[in-house]
């Protein structure tokens, strides 16, 4: 991975190059605040002169304007640049959360399954936030109090050379000590965000389980879990915080004592005649404006140790490269219903033993395949290989003749379909569920899905119909309500292949009744794969294979193998084919 240098200088120019006239309007407002603070007390200092040395009530009154001029366009410098950069930092850290998502959704499901949704939150939401004051203000902020420092320490040399000398090497000895403390602190921020991300992974996976731990008994090891993560977390962010305060308080310490020389020098040669009030105020001034740049530039330094942190995570993040590799160019599926063909297939999860072992087989299309097994069987991870989510360890996968290699993502689940035992439902209206949000799906042919379903009366007894919200999951709507609207989104979809993975299991005996005449409709014309363990869901079917241990146990015409009393499948229906899958 890139150095830290390097990763500052890659986001910001990815992030913040197409915000140059913000960014120019920032440094601006910021220099004018800069000139504006340090010629602050030389109008103070001018007055103070002038009322001790008999000056004229006009001209000292003019001071006063004077003042009241520079006090408020150093103000409104201050509001203007504060809302830029606001701007600029919410610009861009929505811009790299986009990205994020975008990317993470592109990856393959081996990486999904790798790591917890609540882990995947923290990073893409998290780490980016940390980033926000990084983008919007790092860089222009350290240069300018970086100048601010220069100016008020050239301004006190301007004074005297005896009254600078204290505060320039206590500025010296500030920027060694903050130097020192860089490399522990950027150690125990990414130690932070990961402990952070481990806590909220933590969470996200026993909040989703809240059910089942309450049923059995677990609450009391969820607990356990949370206090030892909580306390990690807890460890490295006290150390983090201490070795922050610790930084700060080294870099104040030396800034106030290099002041308070500065003020007593001072102080002694206005005794001496050396110097007038109104430059022993400036020197005050100047001295006492020393503490704020060096406050601004321990915050932009803690800024950046957690941001040093969050890049490299984030970037990781961009780093990780999917494994299933889209042919953005590639070929294109043949129109109509798509033949299947797997041609020695084998796969494996990653560091898992063989799901499936040389599975061959060829659906002509157009026909409809009932496919069998015992749980573990491989039967999923059949149809996953189908919908490209993973590629076969070995052999070849073929859709209308065509590997599935060379077709684009997008255009071949544009083309296959696929309802599963468990819908997803949206926080979102009926249409934008059955489309996933394609406005371009015209409400009239939503509605006739719907009423090929036997579900547009109850769509159009909403209190909003199609515009009616859905409660993320689902919830509100029956098992089988869901599964309907899930056939509903395979209508729309009009796809050369269909598969359905136990897609009847949860509907009852009227609502699958209820299914039969549109399962007809949407097999029509196209090729399905139909996974199930009742016996009636598969008498539509042509062909049956039978998965055991990842192998083909049996294959041929369902018309075929139910005349032959020596087939795996008469077998099944003798013995009662839902017992002997489970």
């Amino acid at each position: 991975m890139p150095s830290p240098p390097a990763r500052y200088r890659r986001l910001l120019g990815t992030y913040l190059a197409p915000q140059r006239t913000r960014m120019v309007v920032l440094a601006t407002l910021m220099l004018i605040d800069l000139v504006l603070q340090l010629g602050l007390p030389r109008v103070v200092q001018t007055f103070i002169d002038s009322a001790t040395g008999g000056g004229e009530l006009r001209a000292l009154l003019w001071i006063g304007v004077a003042y009241l001029g520079v006090a408020l366009g150093q103000n409104w410098a201050v509001v203007g640049w504060q809302y830029v950069a606001q701007n600029v930092g919410l610009l861009a850290t929505n811009r790299i959360r986009a990205d994020l998502t975008r990317h993470c959704l592109q990856l393959d499901m081996g990486f999904h399954n790798a790591r917890t949704p609540g882990e995947l939150i923290e990073r893409v939401d998290g780490d980016v936030a940390k980033l926000q004051n990084f983008l919007s203000q790092f860089v222009v902020q350290v240069i300018l109090n970086g100048l601010l420092l220069v100016g008020v320490v050239v301004l006190l040399f301007l004074i005297d050379w005896r009254v600078g000398l204290p505060s320039a090497v206590s500025v010296v000895v500030a920027v060694v000590c903050a130097g020192a403390l860089t490399r522990p602190l950027a150690t125990y921020s990414l130690k932070e965000r990961q402990a952070s991300a481990e806590l909220f992974g933590l969470l996200e996976e026993r909040l989703s389980g809240t059910e089942d731990i309450r049923a059995n008994g677990a609450v009391a090891y969820v607990l356990r879990r949370h206090i030892e993560r909580s306390r990690v977390l807890f460890r490295t962010s006290v150390i983090r915080a201490l070795l922050g305060m610790l930084s700060w308080r080294s870099l104040n310490t030396a800034i106030t004592i290099g002041a308070l020389l500065s003020l007593t020098i001072g102080a002694l040669l206005a005794l001496d005649g050396v110097l007038t009030i109104g430059q022993v105020y400036l020197i005050f001034a100047y001295t006492t404006m020393l503490n704020h740049p060096v406050e601004q530039l321990m915050r932009q330094l803690d800024d950046l140790q957690q941001a040093t942190a969050s890049i490299a995570r984030v970037q990781q993040l961009f780093a990780t490269e999917p494994q299933v590799v889209d042919a953005e160019r590639g070929a294109q599926l043949p129109d109509g219903p798509l033949s299947v063909e797997l041609d020695a297939v084998s796969f494996a999860y990653p560091d898992d033993e063989l799901v499936l072992r040389e599975v061959s087989t060829l659906l002509p299309a157009g026909t409809t395949l009932g496919l069998l097994g015992r749980t573990g069987s491989g039967k999923t991870t059949l149809t996953r290989l189908l919908l490209r989510l993973y590629d076969p360890s070995v052999g070849t996968v073929r859709l209308g003749g065509v590997d599935l290699r060379r077709v684009p993502n997008a255009d071949l689940r544009a083309r296959v379909a696929i309802v599963t035992q468990d819908v997803q439902l949206f926080s979102a209206t009926v249409r934008d569920n059955l489309t996933f949000f394609d406005a371009t799906i015209p409400d009239v042919r939503i509605m006739t899905a719907l009423d090929t379903l036997s579900m547009g009366d109850w769509v159009r007894a909403l209190p909003a119909g199609l515009d009616t919200p859905l409660a993320s999951g689902g919830t509100g709507l029956s098992a089988g309500q869901a599964q309907l609207l899930a056939f509903a989104r395979a209508f729309l979809r009009d796809p050369g292949l269909i598969i359905l993975d136990e897609a009847s299991s949860r509907l009852d005996p009227a609502t699958e009744r209820q299914l039969e005449h549109a399962l007809a409709r949407l097999l029509h014309g196209r090729t399905a794969i139909i996974i199930a363990h009742r016996l009636g869901t598969l008498e539509r079917v042509d062909h049956i294979m039978i998965l055991e241990d990842g192998r083909v146990r049996e294959r041929g015409l369902r018309a075929e193998l139910v005349r032959d009393p020596a087939s795996r499948f008469v077998q099944l229906l003798q013995v009662g084919m839902e017992d002997a899958l489970v």
